[in-house]
């Protein structure tokens, strides 16, 4: 069951503020508020989508075609050549998923904190 109340929601429907990089039709970046990186970005679906199993599986094509242009703009606005993507789903992984709604991780620039810290 999705969680309609968690704060990527919100923010999706202006309820609360976000540092915004970009917004699409189906998608939308932002800036971490915990970054771990100098550029350091969220990359989110508007869709309500638990992880990003359940965005594979069930979005429709142009929710997807919009989300990994989202993901495509938001490192080239941000000048990334070099970076680390990273998506979390579930309770029982090494860096567990905090928020019920998929998003990955776009980290790149000057590092900030460990990989290790991020537990």
């Amino acid at each position: 069951m999705y969680d309609n109340q968690n704060i990527f929601a919100k923010i999706i429907r202006k309820e609360i503020p976000a540092n915004i990089i970009l917004e699409n039709d189906n998608a939308i970046s932002l800036y971490d508020v915990n970054p771990t990186s100098s550029k350091h970005a969220l990359v989110i679906p508007k869709g309500q989508y638990k992880n990003i199993l359940d965005f594979v599986k069930n979005a429709k094509s142009q929710e997807q075609v919009d989300f990994w242009q989202m993901f495509n703009n938001t490192a080239e606005k941000l000048g990334l050549n070099n970076f680390n993507i990273l998506v979390n789903v579930g309770e029982g992984v090494y860096f567990k998923q905090s928020i019920p709604h998929f998003h990955l991780h776009l980290i790149g620039g000057e590092k900030i904190k460990e990989i290790s810290d991020l537990k």
